[in-house]
């Protein structure tokens, strides 16, 4: 593992030696939800960056797809970068076609630059409204970015915590584009997942028929956390009714990923293998299974390939 020498004090490097999920992942799977940092020396962190994370290079994160059963990848532009691409777009470039991006825009952004952000595999852009990693953006400069990406036929990626959905609410629904939220939205899984916190954001989810769900990220939603050590492989047991309850309302719009190398954790680094062996318990049907790992990713992110 290589460790960027000014990472932030704490920060939890990826696991090393992930284990082999006992499930196995069908043919095409995709991991939806991933990263790379750095490495530093090669792609330098943005000077505003909030942290400083551990280098994780394509390398590193083509081995681990590997060793996981994976096929595909969609790498998200990870904060500490800013709105430089440049190692996004340098893991797509290397993937052979089998990575799809999704970028970080300034509202400056030119029509040739999301011409060539397009031609090297981006699909989406994220906004990012957790304000503990990035500072606020205006609204009008949200919508700007959309103008340009909208005639790509991208999506806007949209990651925020459930307490402020109610503020973002009807902006996110004016977005004239397809959304994905990240993370289930970030549901407290220490309530009801039948409660009214989660109901709200389901009806997020039933306001329009091109709203996206990652049912991603159960290590930085639980409670109980994973199982212990030798005991019961059934990981991260509370998020499993919020997820499960996503994958079966709206099965042709789920998307399932590792968030690899897993940024900013507290408390502990999750196995990767324990990661895919969550996904049975969430898609307890074969046809679930397909939807979520391969039937959905696939036409939203490879619908232009050959």
């Amino acid at each position: 593992m290589t460790a960027h020498s000014g990472k932030t004090p704490g920060w939890l490097d990826w696991h090393p030696r992930p284990s082999r999920p006992r499930f196995r992942l069908p043919e095409g799977a995709v991991d939806a939800h991933c990263h790379v940092f750095g490495p530093g020396e090669v792609f330098p962190y943005a000077p505003e960056r909030k942290y400083t994370p551990c280098d994780a290079s394509k390398d590193q994160l083509f081995a681990l797809r590997d060793r996981l059963g994976l096929t595909r990848s969609v790498v998200v532009q990870a904060t500490c970068h800013g709105a430089d691409n440049s190692a996004m777009v340098d893991a797509l470039r290397a993937s052979g076609g089998t990575a799809r991006g999704v970028a970080t825009l300034r509202p400056d952004v030119t029509d040739a630059q999301v011409r060539e952000l397009h031609a090297a595999g981006v699909r989406g852009v994220r906004f990012n409204f957790v304000k503990r990693l990035v500072d606020g953006a205006p609204r009008d400069d949200l919508r700007k970015i959309v103008e340009r990406i909208a005639p790509y036929g991208w999506h806007v990626v949209v990651y925020f915590e459930a307490a402020d959905l109610a503020g973002l609410r009807d902006f996110l629904l004016s977005v004239p584009v397809p959304l994905v939220v990240d993370h289930m939205g970030r549901p407290d899984v220490a309530q009801n997942p039948f409660g009214p916190e989660f109901e709200s954001f389901l009806d997020l989810l039933r306001a329009r028929p091109d709203i996206w769900c990652k049912v991603t990220c159960p290590e930085r939603l639980s409670v109980s956390g994973p199982p212990a050590l030798g005991g019961e492989r059934e990981p991260y047991r509370d998020v499993v009714p919020f997820a499960r309850r996503v994958v079966e309302e709206f099965p042709d719009r789920v998307l399932w990923g590792t968030d690899w190398p897993h940024p900013n954790l507290v408390g502990h680094m999750p196995d990767d293998g324990l990661l895919v062996d969550f996904v049975p318990h969430i898609a307890p049907t074969a046809h679930l299974r397909h939807q979520l790992l391969v039937a959905n990713p696939t036409r939203l992110y490879w619908a232009d390939a050959p």
